[in-house]
């Protein structure tokens, strides 16, 4: 089965191009500060704005960092931010999603009120607005974001389980007198486990984008820590002199994001039953 698997998805050139570029940055990401040409976090006021050259590949700043280094460097930070945050999505996601679909009756009709309340609040909104009263940083970032993310994956997870739980088997499971957490976790999970990977890997995309945002706005991270957003957030002030601020951190956000996608997508075509 996992030798089909592979074979769907060589056949998926743009899947198997975004995957390769994710397995790239990740590696980029792991071995930044060796990678890096200069100090990232070194000021240079002399060569503050510079163009790419020869000894700065992309530029400087107004400060006169290596912008190249920061992009090298921004990349640990913004993939860290979106695993981890679509990390703590998954667990309380899948949990509150497999115990409402499997046990249902009143559980259920609490964890989808109160998937449906979370869903009413625009969650960059709830983002902001708990940024602003507990204060910037990366790690409140990370937990924010994990926190406001589940409730679209505890509704795609409830609804796999609702056409799961009555099959022959899972009836089988129940009357052998199994635990309830073995059936979960070992007979009911393992077969929602397909868009489970895909709402993952559309996730992180989706993370790192508002990440990227929230960077941008100077509530995610803060300098001198450099991300993608606050990259671009220096470049806005300098769009008429220095060009390569702007266009540099955004070609690198707009090709992390839709080499996710398009992950994501093939995934989906390789993990659908009905292709």
């Amino acid at each position: 089965m996992l030798k089909l698997y592979l074979e769907r998805f060589r056949q998926n050139k743009l899947a198997v191009i975004g995957g390769l570029f994710i397995v790239l940055l990740a590696a980029v990401a792991l071995f930044a500060p060796c990678l890096c040409p200069r100090d990232p976090l070194a000021q240079n006021l002399i060569e503050r704005l510079q163009g790419p050259s020869l000894a700065h590949w992309l530029g400087t700043d107004d400060l006169g960092r290596d912008v190249f280094s920061r992009l090298l460097l921004g990349a640990r930070i913004s993939l860290s931010v979106g695993f981890v945050a679509v990390g703590i999505e998954l667990v309380i996601g899948v949990t509150l999603g497999l115990c409402a679909g499997f046990f249902g009756g009143k559980l259920d009709t609490i964890v989808m009120r109160l998937v449906d309340v979370m869903l009413s609040i625009p969650s960059i909104f709830l983002i902001l607005a708990v940024l602003a009263f507990l204060g910037p940083n990366i790690y409140n970032v990370m937990v924010i974001m994990g926190l406001t993310a589940w409730p679209g994956l505890t509704r795609l997870v409830r609804g796999e389980c609702l056409s799961i739980r009555e099959r022959e088997y899972m009836q089988a499971a129940r009357l052998s007198g199994l635990s309830t957490p073995r059936i979960l976790f070992v007979y009911l999970l393992p077969n929602v486990i397909s868009p489970i990977l895909v709402s993952a890997t559309l996730g992180v995309g989706g993370a790192i984008l508002t990440e990227s945002a929230l960077s941008f706005l100077g509530l995610g991270v803060q300098p001198p820590s450099p991300s993608w957003g606050n990259i671009l957030s220096i470049g806005r002030d300098y769009m008429h002199i220095a060009w390569w601020l702007s266009v540099f951190p955004t070609v690198a956000i707009l090709v992390t994001v839709l080499a996710f996608n398009l992950l994501g997508e093939g995934l989906r075509d390789v993990l659908d039953p009905r292709t």
